[in-house]
């Protein structure tokens, strides 16, 4: 009778063992249904697929290979498919495509305009550049930049190392390429844009807040004295560009203006403004025919 028992719960196992396997699996974060094409479906957005890892003699002691079995061969560095009609491992061969170093926050961005190289922070979720924008043709402050295709800036006092150390100032329909939708490339490189008003807020709320996210945004060189609260802790690295308005250029080494892709009416648009004498970031509507610092983010 035992025996019998034993022999039924033996066989309750091997079934629902038999059904797991036969299952469809899914590897998600929010635990949805697999597809329905799939036995084995992940996914995520910040994770990848590791295949086994195994080195040459590792991989030519596997016994009796299944025909497409996948390997990565730490040897040599390669993937690797096991193609049973010709009873070899077959290299997988890569494509021409890569991933740029650009791609990956704390890695410098080059400029394929220009050849200027930028330094980039993961900050939070979000990965931004540490240096202020300079793509562009230098403009005298006291013409308009028009819609003509070429890329035209301001240096402030139009002296142009300025622009070489503390970057480009904008006028905001320039930076734009005259749109208006938030978020849009602008004037950054590829893969980037002019940051929205929003992520301007969610990078100072990660920082502690509008009331002290100046401090661990501010560089601690460049700024007059005494630069209150200028820690650099977020490696955001914000200079003290200044202003071009429409009497002149203003506040160079005092304050930072610093663009958003969001306007808030036909003739201002948000901005955020860092000073020497003050640990605050303030969000301001600035007149669109100002010129100002540009930040991109990816």
């Amino acid at each position: 009778m035992k025996t019998h028992f034993l022999f039924i719960i033996i066989a309750f196992l091997l079934s629902s063992i038999s059904l797991q396997l036969l299952a469809q699996v899914s590897v998600t974060p929010d635990g949805r249904a697999p597809d329905s094409s799939a036995m084995l479906d992940v996914v995520s957005l910040n994770k990848g697929l590791l295949l086994p890892r195994l080195t040459h003699q590792q991989i030519q002691s596997i016994a009796n290979p299944a025909n497409g079995l996948l390997v990565f061969c730490t040897t040599d560095k390669k993937f690797y498919a096991f193609q049973a009609g010709n009873n070899v491992f077959r290299e997988i061969s890569y494509g021409s495509g890569r991933i740029t170093s650009c791609c990956y926050c704390g890695n410098d961005l080059t400029d394929q305009r220009d050849g200027k190289i930028y330094r980039t922070i993961l900050i939070g979720n979000q990965c931004w550049m540490a240096q202020n924008l300079n793509i562009g043709i230098p403009s005298d402050g006291s013409v308009t930049p028009q819609n003509n295709g070429a890329i035209e800036k301001h240096c402030y006092n139009d002296y142009e190392d300025n622009c070489n150390l503390y970057g480009g100032l904008y006028r905001w329909k320039e930076m734009m390429h005259y749109v208006t939708t938030p978020g849009s490339q602008g004037i950054c490189p590829a893969g980037w844009h002019i940051p929205t008003d929003e992520e301007w807020t969610t990078l100072i709320s990660y920082l502690g807040g509008a009331g002290v996210a100046g401090g661990p945004m501010k560089s601690t060189g460049f700024w007059m004295s005494p630069n209150n609260g200028a820690t650099n802790t977020s490696g955001f690295s914000a200079f003290p560009g200044g202003i071009k308005d429409i009497p002149g250029f203003d506040k160079l080494s005092t304050k930072g203006y610093f663009w958003s892709s969001t306007n808030n009416s036909d003739t201002t648009a948000y901005a955020r403004e860092l000073g020497y004498d003050t640990g605050t970031v303030n969000r301001i509507a600035t007149p669109t025919m100002n010129g100002a610092s540009v930040r991109c983010v990816k």
